[in-house]
């Protein structure tokens, strides 16, 4: 994966299993050129939403080995690893990693949701899970938005929604 690549990239060549956020940077943007800065601060976002890097104390620490990712002579990442997955997306890549067939996965999210009667992101994070998939960070999010519908659905209004009446 291009983007595993591009996270291990920088711990790999200062050999060390931490580094500060700007040290990160310039180590895409300046030393190799792979990225602008801004490209670069957004490829610690991405990496951070997909659980390859986290932050602790103010430094980035990657959440998997660098020492066993292979770093190909005269590699370039494409700027498609910037781009954010979807739930959706994060919980089925969880699911094929954990074994099952992608097709047979996606069949069976689309029955839970229809089963179910809910978004294909909650569906898709319970399979999932029945799958031993880590999807834990994913399943937060979907209860965070299950939630914030929930009570958009009540008709539970926001304090200024409420001065509009008034």
């Amino acid at each position: 994966m291009s983007l595993e690549v591009a996270v291990a990239a920088p711990f790999k060549t200062r050999a060390q299993d931490r580094l500060g956020q700007g040290e990160f940077v310039v180590a895409l943007s300046l030393e190799r050129e792979w990225f602008s800065p801004d490209q670069a601060k957004r490829l610690v976002d991405v990496a951070v939403g997909r659980g390859l890097l986290a932050s602790e104390d103010g430094d980035l620490v990657p959440q998997f080995d660098p020492a066993e990712v292979t770093v190909p002579e005269g590699f370039t990442p494409d700027e498609s690893v910037l781009r954010e997955q979807s739930t959706f997306e994060s919980a089925l890549d969880a699911i094929v990693a954990a074994g099952v067939e992608k097709q047979r996965a996606v069949a069976a999210i689309n029955e839970r949701q229809r089963a179910l009667a809910v978004t294909i992101e909650a569906a898709a994070v319970l399979y999932a899970r029945e799958q031993g998939a880590a999807v834990d960070r994913l399943a937060a999010d979907v209860r965070e938005e299950l939630a914030a519908d929930a009570v958009d659905g009540t008709g539970v209004q926001s304090a200024a929604d409420d001065s509009e009446g008034v």
